[in-house]
């Protein structure tokens, strides 16, 4: 009788967590305390972050002044979007230099020019919703957006629709996919979304622990999975390497575009190299890395140790 009481206390038990997958370390250092911020100011929650061609990182966080710049050299430059941000989540600029905001609480995408003056909205702030609301696509709270090498522009309606919208240049909507659930071209929260230089539109569903692939029509390529809970994708300069930010593993994840994991970087801290509630990242012009960290309030730099 013991052997059989044991077999089903047994299968009783609960499974023990499943095991991290793991990959080679990255060669990456932190450098501490690299931005120079104005006397005074903080960061509160920093949500995204992104980084130019020539070096500028744009801060993205949920305190006065939501948009912060800063040089290569990380010295203050400018802030923006006072007057136009309730919350901010997501931060792309394009290859124009027009800046991109996805704005969760108001559930609206802007594109700002250079000086950060509005020159387009997507949505409309304080009507959420997934239909047609006088000529323009409501959203209910977007994530992220991409612009496409095309021009064409993609936004990840990720806690409210669980989808994918996409427009032309100019603001015209073209098309949407994806409903809740866990099938291919399904999300539970699609939470940031790139293209690549052939178009194909990369989506991290969050909370399905996988990144989706489709091409720019929205059909369905494919998917790589065990990846925690990506919460934020960007390419590497030379658009053939994939960063993801794993938010619940705090790493940082580097793939091939075939799906392979090349190494990984980090864990969950309050240290230099250490990540709390990574929740963005931003690839530099060298290869550098930028986080975005909601509950350490913070942005890091993560430099390369070797090529």
């Amino acid at each position: 009788m013991i052997p059989v009481l044991l077999l089903a206390l047994a299968a009783a038990a609960p499974a023990p967590p499943a095991a991290r997958d793991s990959a080679p370390e990255l060669a990456y250092r932190a450098v501490p305390s690299f931005l120079s911020l104005p006397a005074g100011f903080n960061f509160r929650e920093v949500s995204s972050v992104e980084a130019t061609p020539d070096g500028h990182v744009f801060v993205f966080q949920r305190g006065p002044h939501p948009l912060v710049e800063f040089d290569a050299s990380g010295h203050f430059v400018r802030w923006y979007a006072d007057d136009v941000v309730q919350h901010a989540h997501g931060v792309r600029v394009d290859a124009a230099g027009n800046i991109w905001l996805a704005d969760d609480k108001q559930n609206v995408v802007l594109e700002l020019d250079p000086a950060g003056h509005v020159r387009l909205v997507l949505g409309r702030p304080g009507a959420g919703g997934d239909s047609l609301y006088d000529g323009d696509m409501l959203f209910n709270r977007p994530t992220d957006v991409a612009v496409a090498p095309s021009g064409d522009i993609y936004v990840s309606d990720g806690y409210g629709n669980s989808r994918v919208v996409h427009f032309d240049r100019d603001g015209r909507f073209l098309g949407a996919w994806g409903k809740r659930g866990t099938g291919p071209g399904e999300f539970n929260t699609p939470h940031s979304v790139v293209v690549d230089a052939s178009g194909r539109v990369y989506v991290a569903d969050r909370k399905n622990g996988r990144v989706q692939v489709f091409d720019p029509r929205g059909k369905f390529i494919t998917e790589w999975d065990h990846l925690g809970e990506p919460a934020w994708l960007d390419f590497s300069p030379d658009g053939k390497r994939l960063f993801v930010a794993d938010g619940l593993g705090e790493r940082i994840l580097e793939m091939d575009l075939a799906g392979h994991v090349l190494g990984e970087y980090g864990h969950h801290g309050k240290g230099a190299g250490e990540f709390d509630l990574l929740h963005g990242l931003a690839v530099g012009p060298h290869g550098e890395i930028y986080t975005a960290e909601i509950l350490g309030w913070r942005t890091q730099k993560l430099v390369p140790t070797r090529p």
